[in-house]
């Protein structure tokens, strides 16, 4: 079967947007609760939140992700708008900066024009060259706009552990199971990914299925929510 025709097969909407918005709306609604929760560090429930908010950042981007391949919705419009959305809310990302440079990515992977890519294959310089690629100045100082107004209302501590802490535990995250394991070392195959085994339980919790890298390169338009079906084929 041709795995480019997959995503194809069945309509993305309303499925795509439905998943799409639903991330959004738990994300939002998670960080609200958590905002204003008790802390105590003997309080289990508070390391499960910081995990929790951890795994909704990494879906904010993945949905972001999916937007750009047109994997959220048909309605361009729309399939945009909730891209956008997910971006802004991931630590101020913009959109359209994102969308050129992970195309270059899929057009020259595991090459010197992948933006993603860093040739020495090792995890912190490619960790910090891959943080220079889609970290901007722009970004810092909307984030340091929205904590200084956020501490006006909520506690500077809860901010820090269930808004800004997940926001990069879940860059590293992404990058090692999106980026460092699936592109690491020389890679014989027509597109330089390695793929994780079939375990379709870690592969969502790692995340969101993009362990399945080799299936993901080979069907970009396969939403995340359908790329344990290519593994199964």
């Amino acid at each position: 079967m041709n795995t480019s025709q997959i995503s194809h097969s069945k309509t993305l909407d309303p499925k795509g947007l439905l998943i799409g918005w639903s991330i959004i709306l738990f994300w939002g609604l998670s960080l609200a609760f958590l905002l204003r929760y008790p802390l105590s560090w003997t309080d289990p429930l508070v390391y499960l939140g910081v995990f929790i908010q951890m795994h909704l950042y990494t879906g904010l981007f993945i949905t972001a992700h999916d937007a750009m391949h047109g994997g959220v919705s048909y309605n361009k419009k729309l399939n945009h708008l909730t891209g956008w959305v997910a971006a802004i809310l991931f630590s101020f990302n913009f959109y359209w900066k994102l969308f050129p440079k992970h195309h270059a990515h899929h057009r020259h992977v595991a090459t010197a024009d992948d933006p993603d890519y860093h040739p020495s294959g090792k995890f912190w310089r490619w960790y910090l060259a891959f943080i220079r690629q889609y970290v901007t100045w722009l970004q810092i100082f909307l984030m340091a706009v929205a904590f200084n107004l956020l501490k006006q209302i909520f506690p500077t501590e809860n901010l820090i552990l269930f808004w800004m802490l997940p926001a990069v535990l879940s860059t590293f995250q992404l990058f090692y199971f999106g980026t460092y394991l699936p592109h690491q070392g020389e890679i014989d195959n027509a597109h330089h990914s390695h793929t994780q085994q079939k375990n379709h339980l870690w592969a969502f919790l790692s995340c969101y299925f993009f362990g399945y890298h080799y299936e993901h390169h080979d069907s970009p338009g396969t939403p995340w929510w359908r790329l344990w079906r290519l593994k199964e084929k």
